[in-house]
């Protein structure tokens, strides 16, 4: 009696078992409220827990069929034009649906703490945020994740833009997407993935790493980490048991001095504000300060970031990447003139999409951050197809790694997916040094990206020096003669080389008349040692 009063209830089991063994499940950026790319072969994938499991996807009145496989499905909806909302349903043995999905524009925006920067600590935030009402613009922030293995799964959801949740949206993000959705009057859907204080070779594939040789050390730092041998951990415990070792005796000898100097430096350039003076260089400590090892799992090792919040999110349809970062990678600006369009090729590589626009914020004037970081920056741009930079001189803050103004930043990098990706004729950057002419004891500065002409912001243009063969730089004259920028010195009568805004904070004023920044540089540029 007992055995067949059970036998509904373990048939009943079983049936739930094998129901729950049959499960598809879609890939979280396929939840609702997602923002699918228009006009583009879209890639929907997720996993099957049934080998061979049939899995069907509808949108739309399309219909596409495919087969797990080893865990794992893919299908690809046709090319759909902007508009929505729609449902998107997965059908395996059991069914997942999702709803309020559009269709419209996908970015990319990630980087570093300045991307990650949340809207509500933005400067106009309390102006703003009451009127972010934009119900088809739509955030997805991937969490947190660090791997040394690639992974297919993420966390994360898509919401909505309104008063009330705009707050925790990456203000670049949400800027740039707000004027990309006025400018097209389309759904756009941002996938929001940044980490502060890391580094390009963090976000960077152990395979793109690979390819140029200058990259070994972060390859096998990289390979290290994926081993998880008991060498690597017994390495870093020796390098943090030394580093203790040096911080304390660099705390005894240096620290508590220069702790003091910097409290002074505080105080004086405090005055200096108030007195409309020009702020005092920062001190640096009588010997350098000894730097912590990566932990060999941590955020600023080489490939983590990229296998634990860009592998998940590929091969999602996108238009584009909107990126903010450097500052980690300022110590080693020469390098990074070389690992920045490293990164951007992997990114491209493993999306499959072809180059696709990706557009970069030229890191901020800080007293901390020198201008060898935004000359690789500028050179990356130059040297890359299908990239557009973004300057700041004007939105920084000497002593704020996170400057507040992030309006015009997302306002600029929306300009240059407007010319680049969309095809608008508008003029998108600041005044880019093109070429030197000297005539006589006079340097004349040719640019491009002059848009309607050259305008000095301001008053009189500044933040230019020039130099002889002796290549020291003094401040000089400069005046706007025509597309040109004559520069000249008593002081120098035969110039060989010029700069502007060759500085941590640069005082410079150099615009077109479209309102765009000049970029600094360096006529002068050093070779790659």
């Amino acid at each position: 009696m007992k055995i067949a009063h059970s036998l509904p209830v373990l048939v009943l089991a079983f049936a739930l078992s094998a129901s729950a063994w049959a499960e598809v499940q879609p890939n979280p950026l396929f939840s609702d409220g997602a923002v699918l790319q228009r006009d583009a072969s879209v890639p929907v994938w997720g996993k099957a827990t049934k080998e061979g499991e049939k899995v069907t996807v509808r949108f739309d009145g399309q219909s596409e069929t495919t087969t797990a496989k080893d865990g794992k499905w893919m299908v690809h909806l046709k090319p759909h034009k902007a508009g929505g909302p729609f449902v998107l349903t997965i059908e395996g043995e059991n069914t997942v649906t999702v709803n309020n999905v559009l269709v419209g524009e996908v970015w990319v925006c990630s980087g570093q703490s300045n991307m990650a920067f949340r809207f509500k600590m933005a400067a106009n935030a309390a102006t703003e945020g009451p009127t972010a009402n934009y119900p088809k613009l739509r955030m997805f922030t991937v969490e947190k994740k660090n791997s040394f293995q690639p992974l297919s799964e993420l966390t994360g959801q898509w919401v909505e833009c309104s008063p009330t949740t705009v707050s925790d949206f990456s203000a670049v993000g949400y800027f740039f997407g707000r004027d990309i959705h006025k400018a097209l009057g389309v759904p756009v859907g941002m996938i929001h993935s940044a980490v502060g204080g890391t580094p390009a070779q963090a976000w960077t594939s152990l395979s793109g790493l690979e390819k140029p040789p200058q990259f070994k050390d972060y390859v096998e730092a990289a390979k290290n980490g994926m081993s998880n041998n008991e060498q690597a951990k017994v390495k870093y415990a020796q390098e943090l048991a030394d580093f203790k070792t040096k911080i304390q005796q660099w705390n005894k000898e240096v620290g508590k001095d220069y702790s003091e100097a910097l409290k002074a430096w505080t105080a004086e350039n405090k005055k200096n504000e108030a007195a409309g003076n020009p702020q005092s260089p920062m001190p640096t400590p009588s010997a350098p300060k000894p730097v912590a090892p990566a932990p060999i799992d941590g955020a600023k090792c080489p490939t983590v970031l990229f296998n634990g919040m860009i592998a998940p999110v590929v091969p999602y349809a996108i238009k584009g990447v909107i990126w903010y970062q450097g500052e980690a990678n300022a110590g080693n600006s020469v390098e990074y003139r070389t690992l920045f369009p490293r990164m951007i090729a992997d990114w491209r590589e493993k999306w499959g999409q072809g180059a696709f626009p990706f557009l970069f914020v030229q890191i901020a004037p800080f007293m901390g951050k020198p201008p060898e970081m935004r000359e690789a920056q500028l050179l990356s741009w130059k040297n890359t197809p299908n990239t557009a930079m973004t300057v700041t001189t004007d939105v920084g803050e000497a002593n704020n790694i996170h400057p507040k103004q992030k309006e015009p930043v997302g306002a600029r990098l929306a300009l240059a997916a407007r010319a680049l990706a969309y095809g608008e004729k508008i003029e998108y950057s600041g005044p880019v040094f093109d070429s030197l002419k000297i005539d006589q004891n006079r340097a004349v500065l040719s640019f491009k990206h002059v848009g309607s002409g050259l305008l000095a912001k301001g008053g009189e243009l500044k933040g230019f020096t020039i130099a002889g063969a002796d290549q020291k730089f003094i401040d000089a004259k400069a005046a706007i003669k025509g597309d040109t920028v004559v520069v000249s010195s008593e002081q120098v009568s035969a110039p060989v080389a010029v700069r502007y805004g060759w500085a941590n904070v640069p005082d410079v004023n150099l615009y077109n008349k479209e309102g765009l920044p000049a970029s600094p540089f360096r006529t002068d540029t050093e070779s790659e040692k």
